[in-house]
């Protein structure tokens, strides 16, 4: 089931904040979906589950396909992976 989320409502980031959901937009996916998404952990040093949680999140994007960024400006998903704090490197 796709849920329509838009940038025009609040539901979304732009690309130029950090791309992802806003809370709005995370709490009209968990009541359509029946999900529990959370909030991006965007602290430097997070400890336990966060950690965890940053980890995985990096290591997923960071594997998946297309370019971080075109012609000069960040994609989604390289939006996601600077909003997170993965290293692009």
């Amino acid at each position: 089931m796709a849920v329509n989320l838009s940038q025009g409502r609040g539901e979304k980031r732009p690309t130029s904040k950090g791309a992802g959901l806003t809370a709005k937009g995370r709490e009209k996916y968990n009541r359509e979906t029946g999900s529990n998404l959370k909030a991006a952990v965007t602290q430097k040093n997070p400890k336990g589950k966060a950690k965890a949680r940053k980890k995985s999140f990096c290591a997923r994007m960071k594997g998946m396909k297309g370019a971080t960024s075109k012609n000069g400006k960040l994609t989604r998903k390289g939006a996601a992976l600077k909003r997170w704090r993965c290293n692009l490197a």
